[in-house]
């Protein structure tokens, strides 16, 4: 029973994972690493003001529908 239980989670990880990056969740997560890698002492922005930067620089590309309407 034990391997079953292992493989399920294994499983549910790999979707999770999936999920995470089909809809951006883990852009934040390699901003933070990457910004800490190069300097420790800048400041690091909050989720929200990442995401609200990501919406405007991508509703400032054309090529990404963002001038629709």
């Amino acid at each position: 029973m034990a391997p079953a239980l292992s493989r399920l989670r294994e499983a549910g990880a790999r979707a999770w994972w999936l999920l995470r990056e089909l809809n951006g969740e883990h852009a934040y997560d390699r901003y933070v690493a990457h910004a800490r890698s190069h300097d420790p002492r800048v400041r690091v922005l909050s989720r929200r003001e990442f995401e609200n930067r990501r919406v405007d620089r991508r509703d400032a590309d054309p090529r990404e529908g963002g001038g629709c309407c």
